[in-house]
This record gives C-alpha cells, structure tokens and sequence, in this order.
C-alpha cells in the first residue's frame, strides 16, 4: 500500500502498537513497580522540582452545611496552587476525601458550582456540590493552566505552556499529577485531624479525568478512582482527533495504552465513567481498554475492584452510576 499522507503512515503505526511495556508475564508486582518507573520517566518527572510547600491559608469561613478552607502553597519554586477545602458540619471523626478536578474550563469554580458568569453548570460537572452533600470532605483544586493556574477570562491556556514544558523534557500531564501529589502532602501534613488518609478518592472529568488515570497510576496514596469521559484508547482519541496538546506525552504509545495505566491502579477501586455519545472518547475504544484493566484486576487478585458505567449521552459526568459505581466498590457512601 502507498501511503502520502504522514498522518496516515501514523495510524498505521498506531495501529500495531506492540505495549512494549505492557505486562508480559511473571510477577505482577514487579510489573507494576516497572511500569511506574517507566511512566514517570515518560511523564518527565525528575524534571520537577520538589520543595517546602510554604502553605498560606487564605480564609476559613463557615458556609451552608459545611467549613471552607482556601489556601494556596508552592508545588515547585515558583509555582503556586490555589485549593479549597469543604468539611461537612458536624464531623466526628476523620472522614474520606474526595479531590475534584475539572476538565478543560474556567476552573474548579464549575466543580464548586460557582460559575465565574451566569451559565448554568450542566452534566453533573459540579463534582464537589455533590461529593459534600454526600457527607464527604472535598478539596477542589485548579490543574495547571486552568482557572487561577494560569487560565485566562476565556477558559484554558493550555497550548504555549505545553508545548515550552515539552522544551525542557516535561510535560503538562506530569506537571499537572506533581501537584495532585504535592496537595496529598499538604493534606497529610496539616489537615489529618479532618482527613481519613487511607480514604483519598480522585476524580475528575475530561481533563480532569486524564489527570486522574494518571495520577492514580503513579500515586499509591490515591485509595480509589473515578475518571469520566478521558479513558480510551490513544489511536482513537488523541492519535486521530483534535484534542489539547495537553493530553499528549512523546513516546506514550509505544510503551502503553489506556489500558495499561489502568493495571497500574490494580487493585484500588476504580471506576471508569464514559458517555455512549462522546465522539470524542469513541465508546467501542474505551471497551477495548476496559477489558485490558479488567485482565490487570483479575491479576491482581481483585477482579471485581473495577467497574466500566456508561451513560446515554455525550461529554458530561454522570454522578448517579458514577457515584452509585463507587459505592458498590466499598467506597465509604452517604455517611450521614
């Protein structure tokens, strides 16, 4: 077959990707240990740098049914994080914790269903309205280039900060999962009087929910998982379609797929969330790598730690069977 298109030639490639380093047998722990490493080193980790996260808290107010914290800290030397942290009323002991993080938006603001102008918030994307309610503590944070970090009054500015990160051997993924973990720590440090830290629960929604895949992948301390709209396979989403160049990690797909960093989470709860209508994440794509976490599970020893929910529309979350997912899963649900 001829082929002039180099676009063509790449879907060819894809198309054969052999998971160089997708599980081949033996111990699947050491499997696992490996294929973190490898991530890492593919997400440019070691290019970060970490440091005394100098935590300021900004207020602390009293709000309907719970207490507010807003605090920001530095993630590296000369980057700042802004997060708020909401703990129902009446708390007597530690309860789980559930980080929020929103997609390609104005910001966490949607997850916190307070929209920076008057348009209402739809598909279930006010994450941390929905998680208190249910009796959990949340914190609702902004990812890099989103919202208060470095977001403009239009939405997202993603494009020139990923493409001078991938300049000096990082990425906006990596980055954006450094400081997922850099909060872990600032939880763990200061707030462990209010927080269960062996219940830390990661969610988030498009670019929201790729953060999540790959920060529970690398992160041990995230307990459980709850992507939406973002697993699926490379070729059919962000190798043929136009997404955000933040989505993409030179490399990636000649040692994994989707369905790999799904192994890596084995065998915390995760719960996979895709909409039957996101062209975007093509459904027939996201089954084919579900089944491949599905064999990770079963390796690992919990085949049934992992559900796949699929609902009837498009680009959205759906907290109904994502949260009712979750709790058939263990995950502390309704605990007032």
């Amino acid at each position: 077959m001829m082929i002039y298109d180099p676009q063509d030639m790449h879907i060819e490639i894809m198309k054969q990707n052999p998971r160089r380093a997708g599980y081949k047998g033996g111990d699947f722990a050491e499997w696992q240990k490996n294929a973190r490493e490898k991530l890492w080193e593919l997400l440019g980790m070691d290019e970060l740098i970490k440091c005394a996260p100098d935590l300021q808290i900004e207020f602390t107010k009293q709000q309907d049914g719970f207490t507010e914290t807003r605090f920001n800290f530095l993630v590296e030397p000369k980057m700042r994080i802004v997060a708020h942290l909401w703990v129902p009323d009446g708390a007597t002991k530690p309860l789980p914790l559930v980080i929020c993080l929103q997609g390609h938006s104005k910001g966490m603001n949607i997850s916190m269903g307070r929209p920076y102008d008057d348009k209402p918030i739809v598909g279930d994307r006010d994450f941390a309205v929905y998680a208190v309610k249910l009796g959990y503590a949340v914190l609702s944070m902004d990812q890099r280039c989103f919202g208060q970090c470095g977001g403009t009054d239009d939405g997202p500015n993603c494009y020139i900060p990923t493409m001078a990160a991938l300049l000096i051997g990082r990425t906006t993924i990596g980055e954006r999962v450094w400081d997922i973990m850099r909060v872990i720590d600032v939880i763990t440090d200061n707030f462990s009087d209010v927080i269960d830290l062996e219940k830390i629960l990661l969610m988030g929604n498009s670019g929201g929910g790729t953060a999540t895949i790959y920060a529970a992948a690398l992160e041990t301390r995230i307990s459980a998982a709850m992507p939406s709209c973002a697993f699926c396979g490379y070729m059919e989403s962000i190798g043929v379609q136009r997404h955000c160049t933040c989505n993409h990690i030179p490399h990636i797909a000649k040692y994994f797929d989707m369905g790999d960093l799904g192994g890596m989470i084995a065998p915390r709860p995760l719960v996979v969330v895709n909409g039957k209508l996101d062209y975007s994440f093509p459904l027939a794509s996201a089954q084919r790598e579900f089944g491949v976490t599905k064999t990770y599970y079963e390796l690992s020893g919990k085949p049934d730690n992992c559900r796949h929910v699929i609902g009837e529309e498009g680009h959205r979350f759906y907290a109904d069977i994502g949260w009712g997912a979750m709790h058939e899963l263990g995950f502390p649900y309704n605990m007032k």
